[in-house]
C-alpha cells in the first residue's frame, strides 16, 4: 500500500521542528536538528531494547604511546548538544554495552553547549564532547584545551584506514588530529517513488545529461520532475547550499572544492559561477520544480518530498540526505514505494558529499581512550546501523552491509565508503566555512537566488565573497 502524503498540523509541526538549531562555538556556528534529536531518541531507545545485555562492544586496549596520561577518575563524562531525553537514551546504551570496566560513563545534555564547553574546558573538567559541526573544531583546540589523538596514543594511519582520510583530516590542526568521527550522513542522494517510476518506464540516470533528459521526459508526460523545499525556520537555505556543493564537487573536482571552502579562490570564481548556473538550470527551467523556484524558500524541506507519494505522484525526484526518509509516510516501504540513486557524475571524478559529527577529547586518561575505542568499535556501530528509524551510516568502514536495517541504508553506506577509500568524498563545505558565510550569506544568497532568478547570480556570489571575514 502506498503512503499518503497528508500534511496535517502534527506533521507540519514535526517538520518545522526538524529545522537546524545553531549555537556559537569558538567563533563558528554549530548545527543540530531538533526533531532529528527526537528521531535519534527513538532509535537509541530501540537499541537499548534490542541490545539488552547480549551485545557487547569489542574491546581495544589503549595505546602504549602518546602524551602524559592522567589518573583514572572512575568516570567518563560525555557532553553533547542534545536534549535530556536523548542523553538518557545514550546513557542506557552505555550501561548495557560498556561493562566489566573500572569506570562509569555519564552522558550529559548541555543546556548551553558553547558556554559549558568553554568554561569546563578552561577549568579542566571536560572529558569528551560530541561536536555537531567539525568546522568549529580548530577554535576549541586552543580555547578549551583539547587533547590530540596523537597524544592519546592513537595510530593515525590506522584511524584513517578505519574512518577515511577525508574525515580524519577535518580534525587536523597544526599537524595533529583532534576529532574521531561518530556518525555521518550521505548527502548525494536523489530519491524517487520506485513503484510508479518503474511503471512509467523511467530509467535511473547515471550522468547529469541523463538526469536532465529524464526531467524533460517527465515534463513531456505531463508531470513535474522535482520536489524541492528550502525552508528550515532560522536556517532556511541550507538545502540549496547542499545542491551547490554537490554540483561544485562534480564539476570543479575535489581539489578546487577544497580551495573553495578555504577561500583560496573567491566565491565568484568561474568554477563557482558555473556550479550556480547548473543549479539554476534545474531550479528555473520551466515546469521542472513543483510550485516554482520562487516558492522553494517557503516550503519546509521535510514537507518537500511528500507529493512524491501521492497517487499519481505530483513530483518524481528529490535531492536530500540519507535522513530524509524519516519524513516519508509511515506506510511507505523502502525498495517498493521509494528508492534512491547517487547524485550523477558530471565533468570530474568528484565523489559523494557527506556531513556528520566528531568526538573531541579534553582529558588524556586510559578510561577515556577505552570509552572511545568501545564507542567507535565495529560491534557498537553495527548495532546502531541496524535501526531503521535512525537512518545512520557508520563512519567505520569495517561495519558490514549486513549490519544495516535495509538495503537502502546498506547501499548508501557503500557509496560513501567507496568515496572515502578513493579520497574523492568531501564534507559539507558550508559547515567548514566561517559562520558569517556558511550559515549566513551563503544561505541568504541562495534564498535570494531562488526569488530573483538567474540574472541575480553574479551579484549574489560577489556579495557572498565580500562577506568573508578578513
Amino acid at each position: 500500500m502506498r503512503g499518503s502524503s497528508g500534511t496535517g498540523a502534527s506533521r507540519r509541526h514535526w517538520v518545522e521542528r526538524r529545522g537546524r538549531v545553531w549555537a556559537r562555538i569558538g567563533g563558528r556556528t554549530t548545527r543540530r536538528g531538533v526533531s532529528m534529536r527526537r528521531l535519534r531518541l527513538l532509535s537509541l531507545l530501540s537499541i537499548v531494547l534490542l541490545i539488552g545485555g547480549a551485545c557487547k562492544a569489542k574491546e581495544n586496549e589503549g595505546g602504549a604511546t602518546g602524551g602524559p596520561k592522567e589518573a583514572n577518575t572512575g568516570k567518563v563524562n560525555v557532553l553533547a548538544a542534545v536534549e535530556p531525553e536523548e542523553a538518557d537514551a545514550l546513557q542506557g546504551i552505555a550501561d548495557q554495552t560498556i561493562t566489566g570496566v573500572d569506570y562509569t560513563v555519564e552522558f550529559e545534555a548541555a543546556g548551553n553547549f558553547e558556554q559549558d564547553v568553554q568554561v569546563r574546558g578552561q577549568g579542566g573538567t571536560l572529558d569528551v564532547i560530541l561536536l555537531p559541526q567539525p568546522g568549529s573544531l580548530p577554535g576549541l583546540v586552543t580555547s578549551a584545551h583539547a587533547v590530540s589523538l596523537e597524544d592519546m596514543g592513537y595510530d593515525i594511519g590506522e584511524l584513517e584506514a578505519t574512518f577515511g582520510k577525508p574525515f580524519m583530516d577535518l580534525g587536523l590542526v597544526d599537524g595533529k588530529h583532534y576529532g574521531i568521527p561518530t556518525n555521518i550522513n550521505l548527502k548525494s542522494m536523489i530519491w524517487y517513488p520506485k513503484d510508479d517510476f518503474d511503471k512509467a518506464g523511467y530509467k535511473v540516470p547515471t550522468t547529469w545529461d541523463e538526469l536532465m533528459a529524464l526531467s524533460d521526459q517527465i515534463v513531456a508526460d505531463g508531470s513535474t520532475p522535482w520536489c524541492v523545499g528550502f525552508q528550515s525556520e532560522g536556517s532556511t537555505g541550507w538545502p540549496a547550499t547542499d545542491w551547490m556543493e554537490d554540483i561544485m564537487l562534480r564539476t570543479a573536482g575535489p581539489d578546487t572544492y577544497d580551495q573553495w571552502y578555504k577561500h583560496e579562490i573567491p566565491f565568484d570564481d568561474p568554477s563557482v559561477v558555473n556550479a550556480g548556473k547548473m543549479f539554476g538550470d534545474v531550479m528555473f527551467h520551466p515546469g521542472y520544480v513543483l510550485g516554482g523556484a520562487e516558492n522553494t524558500p517557503g516550503l519546509a524541506f521535510g514537507d518537500a518530498p511528500l507529493p512524491m507519494f501521492d497517487n499519481p505522484p505530483k513530483c518524481w525526484l528529490h535531492r536530500q540526505a540519507s535522513f530524509i526518509n524519516a519524513f516519508f509516510p509511515k506506510d511507505a516501504k523502502a525498495g517498493v514505494d521509494y528508492d534512491w540513486f547517487p547524485f550523477p557524475s558530471m565533468t570530474t571524478e568528484g565523489g559523494p558529499l557527506f556531513g556528520g559529527e566528531v568526538a573531541m577529547v579534553f582529558r588524556n586518561s586510559p578510561e577515556v581512550k577505552d570509552f572511545l575505542d568501545r564507542f567507535m568499535g565495529t560491534d557498537f556501530q553495527c548495532a546502531m546501523a541496524g535501526i531503521t528509524a535512525a537512518s545512520r551510516i557508520s563512519p567505520n568502514v569495517n561495519v558490514g552491509s549486513d549490519c544495516y536495517a535495509n538495503q537502502i541504508l546498506a547501499d548508501s553506506a557503500e557509496v560513501l565508503k567507496e568515496g572515502l577509500k578513493a579520497g574523492t568524498a568531501r564534507f559539507d563545505a558550508s559547515d567548514l566555512m566561517p559562520a558569517a558565510v556558511g550559515s549566513g550569506s551563503f544561505w541568504t544568497g541562495m534564498v535570494k537566488y531562488m526569488k530573483e532568478g538567474p540574472s541575480s547570480l553574479d551579484g549574489i556570489l560577489k556579495d557572498i565573497d565580500s562577506s568573508w571575514p578578513s
